[in-house]
């Protein structure tokens, strides 16, 4: 029986490419704008805090980029990652409705995002970069871009958006396992973060700011780099090893996917699951559903404006065209760290501007119901953030069962949740709030 229910590749067949939907896209990618001229940006204006080899994969239009060798070796240590049948969970549900998981926690790190700490951090060695600076909410970021910089002999610092230093410390305790300094944001540290303290001393930060004091960081540092774990293309592009290895698993089980389903903050682990998928609506005329699911509380792609804004608070980034809630919008302190970001990746907004996907929304409490049902009856306690998606699945699968219709769903189990279980400790204790101050 479990055989049957777990669908794995053979390490040979982990995909050697990663896939570009810029290139099918119907309609191209509005480019991002140099915020004075308002012109596009150019590759030399990026150079000033990312790589050269990384700023043409963030423009390359080229449908599949090959994965370096070095960086295939890293990736073995996890992937190919596995897919699996939630049957216990169908069962729970009464429901006909078939119900599939790609499950990224297995990564050093614990989620998906090692997906593009890993390339980031190659190409930034190739360059002769010494340092890389970024930002992160829950931490699964910062503690692949810790891991991934240990792999290749980079220094890394990290800026943790304060309330999730406060929440999640054992996340703040990984990065510094594998070499990294962290500091809450806003922090004392740079400039800006100093410049939000004196204006509110017991600002929890946003992701906004801390992409701030991480640019901030770069321009002062020789020798350092910027690293980015969402949002951008060359980072979606890089996660869409999850989905393509997808394709194969779900023809291993026999059957095709009627609906997709992620979690969506920035964009990258959505991308990564639905890119190629994508692709193949595009191409091949695929009648997927595929759906994006995002806190009610920071709603940017079913609530924001699709228009073109900054990527951070202090307005360093070019302007992006995407869904957005507006640069300097504070979120919630909501547990769903990761999530907890005003914009929405371009090529994703672009994606629902198109047609191609669609987007929802839940609150805090309801996906913690859905994620403590997933783990009673799959045994894996889920990350806050994919219990969104796990919400949406549930809504879905109890439609079949209302409607009498079998439906084939996927989604992306983007991480564990073992290194959040103060918010399950909040949330099985009824002291958690749709919306925390």
């Amino acid at each position: 029986m479990s055989e049957r229910l777990r669908f794995t590749l053979a390490d040979t067949d982990a995909p050697r490419q990663w896939y570009n939907l810029l290139a099918d896209f119907p309609e191209p990618l509005p480019p991002p704008l140099h915020p004075g001229t308002k012109e596009p940006v150019t590759p030399e204006m990026m150079t000033a805090i990312f790589p050269e080899n990384l700023v043409a994969q963030e423009m390359c239009s080229d449908r599949w980029v090959d994965i370096p060798d070095e960086v295939r070796d890293i990736y073995a240590l996890w992937r190919p990652t596995p897919l699996l049948r939630a049957v216990r969970l169908e069962k729970a549900l009464q429901t006909p409705a078939h119900i599939y998981y790609k499950y990224e926690g297995v990564s050093p790190a614990g989620s998906h995002k090692p997906n593009t700490a890993v390339p980031q951090a190659y190409y930034n060695k190739l360059a002769g970069t010494k340092r890389l600076a970024t930002e992160t909410g829950a931490g699964q970021w910062g503690s692949s871009l810790a891991f991934a910089c240990k792999v290749f002999g980079l220094e890394c610092v990290v800026y943790m958006v304060k309330v999730s230093f406060q929440q999640k410390p054992y996340r703040k305790l990984m990065m510094q396992t594998w070499g990294a300094t962290v500091h809450p944001s806003p922090s004392e540290v740079t400039d800006f973060g100093r410049k939000m303290l004196a204006e509110d001393p017991h600002c929890n930060g946003s992701l906004g700011i801390a992409i701030s004091e991480a640019i901030e960081d770069t321009v002062k540092h020789p020798g350092t780099k910027y690293s980015l774990g969402s949002v951008l293309n060359h980072v979606c592009l890089h996660q869409t090893v999850i989905g393509q290895e997808a394709i194969k698993q779900m023809e291993l089980a026999g059957e095709a996917p009627d609906v997709i389903v992620g979690c969506v903050g920035g964009g990258s682990n959505f991308a990564g699951i639905s890119f190629p998928f994508i692709g193949q609506k595009i191409k091949a005329g695929k009648n997927y559903r595929i759906i994006a699911v995002e806190p009610e509380s920071c709603p940017s792609i079913t609530k924001g404006d699709l228009r073109y804004d900054f990527g951070d608070t202090a307005e360093m980034t070019p302007l992006l065209m995407m869904h957005t809630l507006g640069h300097k919008f504070m979120p919630p302190s909501i547990h769903s760290g990761g999530l907890r970001y005003h914009g929405m990746a371009p090529m994703v907004s672009h994606a629902r501007k198109l047609g191609l996907i669609e987007a929802t929304s839940f609150p805090q409490l309801k996906i913690f119901e859905a994620g403590v049902l997933f783990a009673r009856t799959e045994g894996i306690v889920p990350a806050p953030e994919p219990c969104h998606a796990i919400a949406a699945v549930i809504e879905e699968a109890v439609k079949c069962r209302e409607e009498g219709r079998k439906k084939v769903i996927l989604f992306n189990l983007c991480g564990h949740g073992m290194l959040d279980l103060p918010a399950y400790d909040t949330y099985l204790s009824g002291k958690m709030k749709d919306v925390e101050d």
